[in-house]
């Protein structure tokens, strides 16, 4: 069983506690995720509109969230 896997079990634990914290490391995990390919599809020359569109928001909000960023390492 991978580490995603265990969060993934860890989520659906009936004791709220313990799923709330695994929800927890799973958003960090898919915020660290997104701003990877983000990052890698600007330094390949994608447009702020198809990031937007595939990460189903608008260019703005993307933009937004990312535009300064962009360049950095992610962590």
């Amino acid at each position: 069983m991978t580490g995603t896997d265990t969060l993934l079990t860890a989520a659906g634990a009936a004791e709220p506690a313990e799923g709330l914290r695994a929800v927890r490391s799973l958003r960090t995990l898919a915020d660290r995720l997104e701003a990877l390919q983000v990052e890698r599809a600007r330094r390949q020359g994608w447009s702020w509109q198809q990031i937007a569109d595939c990460l189903g928001v608008t260019r703005q909000a993307v933009h937004k969230k990312y535009g300064k960023t962009t360049g950095r390492v992610v962590p």
